[in-house]
């Protein structure tokens, strides 16, 4: 079965750190652009941030420029998203798509995040 699988969720404190993985299981991520997103409770998915397939270009939404940083590892089929300064507001169950805006597939389970004092 072809899937992404995230992980690396948690709980935190506000202004610390986590790190998410998105690693491809029967997946190849290295033939795709990969976009993070996340969905709070009683709200909508929305799009986080987006890296191209060579890495060379990344995009972020406002609300986590200069705090979120994306990467990947063609060698390990794995895409990052280094959090950083969590507010509260980061909190929801974060997921990768192998997508930049739009994704109709079948979405994996995701890994929660919660800021929180």
């Amino acid at each position: 079965q072809l899937q992404l699988v995230e992980s690396g969720g948690g709980l935190v404190q506000p202004g610390g750190s986590l790190r998410l993985s998105c690693a491809g299981s029967g997946f190849t991520l290295a033939y795709y652009a990969i976009g993070w997103f996340r969905q709070a409770p009683g709200k909508e998915r929305e799009g986080v941030s987006c890296i191209s397939i060579s890495g060379g270009s990344t995009n972020y939404a406002d609300s986590v420029k200069g705090r979120f940083t994306i990467s990947r590892d063609n060698a390990k089929n794995t895409v990052y998203l280094q959090m950083n300064s969590l507010k509260p507001e980061d909190t929801a169950v974060y997921y990768c798509a192998p997508a930049c805006k739009i994704w109709s597939g079948t979405w994996g389970q995701g890994t929660q995040v919660t800021v929180s004092s």
